[in-house]
């Protein structure tokens, strides 16, 4: 096409010409928002299994999502003797002397009201409220000595990295917002660029089309907007790893670069969300190692037990006999630890204050390197990123084509 014609095609048809690099625009952050909305949506397959629907890839990738997560969590962030060392036994038995005193009186009364019903019933109430007193004054010691126990040898009775696990792979959502929270400038950043980027390509493309008329041009251009957009715009997240100078601009990953931002954040939807007091307390408590803890409490009770009975022992085992005295022990030790998770509820300010896994996992994470600190998010761009890249370059193509369409009906009228 001559320039006389290239010209007077432009006056003519001006407007669909400058609609070219607007398309592409379009089709970049479109494309985008395509993109991120797969990876984390929907929670569940939607569709006929196996082949024929769509999952999130990252509820799609749960389980390995999590463990990757978590390993770096538990191998460069935080671990289970730093979460529960920072308790000390002494205040926590302070912190819930009231509700413990209540559960001693109540497991004191059932216990001698099934074992020795006649004889409780006999004692006069002064006799009866100083055998309640003796038990509630021993409860306190019997925590502070099981929770020194359990700092003694903490990863036999808690499995921080299982805890986590469970919790992200049950609740999908949570897993989600870990990965959106954390890079959300990131996903943003992506969207945007799709705009940038398609923008620029279209000028292109726009150039072309005014010089050949190729309806190929279209959809060729639009495989190349969706997937070149999203393929740089996923490097420029994580590269260059340190920042460097291009043209006097300081270049560096985008995620790597607000490091303390991220760092801020994600301590804080980690302490809020996951590694909490009651967690904790339920991982410890009836986790797959609470027989362990099982364990520790019924040497505890037994011996508190033995000790209250003192002198008198010979005499109650008579009358009881040694095996019920034995199932009286073991029926203590299993209603003091069906009333340990809520009386240790009580604690959750306390506990909330002392571990300020908050902070330690701030401080932790602001002295990791790269590739540790970029391990944080990347699973969540690294699994199945080529199906992203795929689809975006397809939505690209389609919306090129649809536009080619366009443009030719507009051209012949």
């Amino acid at each position: 096409m001559g320039s006389g014609a290239v010209l007077h095609d432009i006056a003519t048809h001006w407007y669909i010409d400058f609609s070219i690099p607007v398309v592409a625009a379009i089709i970049g952050y479109v494309t985008k928002l395509v993109a991120i909305h797969m990876m984390f949506e929907p929670l569940e397959f939607v569709g006929i299994k196996p082949y024929l629907g769509w999952q999130g890839i990252v509820p799609r990738r749960a389980a390995r999502m999590a463990s990757i997560a978590v390993d770096t969590m538990t191998r460069d962030l935080i671990s289970a003797s730093e979460v529960v060392s920072r308790l000390d036994p002494e205040l926590v038995a302070q912190e819930i002397a009231e509700p413990l005193r209540t559960a001693a009186e109540e497991i004191t009364r059932e216990i001698m009201a099934e074992y020795q019903p006649g004889l409780w019933e006999a004692m006069p109430e002064p006799v009866r409220r100083l055998m309640i007193s003796r038990v509630q004054a021993e409860s306190p010691r019997m925590v502070s000595g099981v929770l020194a126990e359990i700092q003694a040898d903490v990863d036999s009775v808690f499995d921080l990295r299982e805890m986590v696990i469970t919790n992200l792979v049950t609740d999908k959502a949570l897993l989600n917002r870990i990965f959106r929270e954390a890079g959300r400038k990131e996903f943003r950043f992506i969207a945007r660029s799709g705009i940038y980027f398609g923008g620029t390509i279209g000028l292109l493309q726009m150039t072309l089309w005014v010089l050949f008329h190729e309806p190929l041009i279209m959809p060729a251009f639009g495989l190349i907007v969706g997937w070149f957009t999203d393929w740089l715009a996923l490097k420029m997240i994580f590269n260059p790893k340190e920042p460097i100078r291009i043209l006097g601009i300081e270049w560096q990953g985008l995620f790597l670069k607000r490091r303390k931002e991220v760092a801020a954040d994600y301590g804080a939807l980690i302490a809020d969300e996951i590694i909490t007091p009651r967690k904790v307390i339920e991982a410890v408590l009836r986790g797959p190692l609470s027989d362990r803890v099982f364990a520790m409490i019924r040497n505890q009770v037994q011996a508190a037990v033995d000790r209250n009975t003192g002198l008198a022992k010979p005499l109650v085992v008579m009358t009881v006999g040694t095996t019920r005295y034995q199932d009286m022990k073991r029926s203590i030790t299993h209603k003091v630890m069906a009333r340990m998770p809520e009386t240790l509820t009580h604690i959750e300010d306390y506990a909330r204050e002392s571990m300020d896994v908050r902070n330690l996992l701030i401080a932790k994470m602001q002295a990791l390197d790269d590739l540790q600190f970029e391990s944080l998010i990347r699973p969540a761009f690294e699994q199945d990123e080529w199906i992203l890249i795929t689809v975006g370059a397809l939505l690209g193509f389609t919306m090129g084509e649809a536009q080619a369409l366009l443009l030719e009906h507009f051209a012949s009228h």
